[in-house]
């Protein structure tokens, strides 16, 4: 008996955590519906004081005496009182980082991050974009670089470092910049265009149900999920592809004219080593050894354009914390020996 009761009163407590998450996450849900487009931030931070700071550390770290160490924190705090006085003239390097995902919504964030350099920017100030990117939905990607073209337009020199890929809309981008660096074991190119879709039209006529497709155009729909395709559609779903493929390789052509594009824009990839006996990368550099080289005569400036949290990503987290919580106290429970 004592076993059924215990059994009882864990089955009770399960249910009583499972309905107050239950309600946790359904307040959640009806806050995030009413709440209003969060406020966002761009963060500004300098790098170039961030590589002085850690050089100083190692300095002192690795000091052979207590006599250096002291010599090295006076000339220290000279330094940093003239620099102080005088100021930082020095042209900018700004630094950009963009991760692209499939639908390439991060160039939202990249557009403000651009506005707010453009803002800044004095003559002979720099930029550098670190980019990675495997590619993706070609206006995504097409808005990404037109983004980046203007800065060029204002004479604001880009360069664009690619530590692991820039492959296909990722290297659409890259090539707008004046100069390519790359990691030696980075992936670009891929200079081509894929489409794939399932068709579930013979399922469908297997379970005897009907699919109506009605358009007002000869190609308004030239492929699709449930209709039965055919060559006609098939024939014109290709050729809107080749031609995406022909503008991309006009716009890689434009932005590197000597580059053999139709050498290149087979849609394979290449790893930058290769791609920079190619024309596709014109220095085989990472982008820390660039901004180490760099930090002597630029004041390098990192900016970043980050959403501030609204209410539904706070409420989400906490809801997550109070799931978390609740399964450790359901695990806990459940060890508990019986009797």
């Amino acid at each position: 008996m004592e076993f059924v009761y215990e059994y009882g009163l864990f089955v009770a407590k399960s249910l009583t955590w499972v309905l107050a998450i239950a309600l946790l996450v359904a307040l959640v849900a009806g806050l995030a519906a009413r709440q209003k487009q969060a406020g966002e931030q761009l963060e500004v931070e300098d790098l170039g004081a961030g590589l002085r700071r850690q050089r100083q550390r190692l300095q002192l770290a690795t000091a052979g005496s207590d006599a250096e160490r002291k010599q090295l924190k006076q000339a220290f705090r000279q330094q940093a009182k003239a620099d102080k006085k005088a100021g930082d003239e020095r042209p900018r390097l700004y630094v950009l980082d963009f991760k692209g995902s499939m639908d390439a919504r991060e160039v939202e964030g990249l557009s403000r991050e651009i506005t707010a350099l453009l803002q800044l920017a004095r003559p002979g100030d720099e930029t550098l974009l670190r980019l990675e990117s495997g590619g993706g939905l070609v206006h995504g990607y097409g808005l990404g670089a037109a983004e980046l073209a203007r800065l060029k337009a204002r004479g604001i020199g880009l360069t664009v470092a690619v530590d692991k890929v820039a492959a296909s809309g990722g290297y659409m981008m890259a090539c707008v910049a004046e100069r390519v660096i790359a990691a030696p074991f980075a992936i670009v190119g891929s200079i081509g265009v894929v489409a794939q879709l399932p068709n579930f039209n013979k399922y469908l006529k297997k379970k005897n149900i009907d699919i109506e497709l009605h358009t007002a155009g000869e190609y308004k729909r030239t492929l699709t999920l449930f209709g039965e395709n055919d060559e006609h559609g098939r024939a014109k779903f290709r050729e809107e592809l080749e031609v995406i493929h022909r503008r991309f390789k006009e716009f890689i052509a434009q932005n590197r004219p000597t580059l053999d594009v139709e050498r290149v824009a087979t849609g394979e990839h290449w790893l930058a080593r290769d791609g920079h006996e190619l024309g596709l990368v014109d220095e085989l550099l990472t982008s820390s050894d660039f901004l180490l080289a760099r930090s002597e005569d630029r004041r390098i400036i990192r900016l970043h354009y980050k959403p501030r949290p609204s209410l539904k990503d706070k409420l989400g987290k906490a809801a997550e914390a109070g799931v978390s919580r609740a399964l450790m106290k359901l695990y806990e429970a459940g060890q508990r020996p019986f009797g």
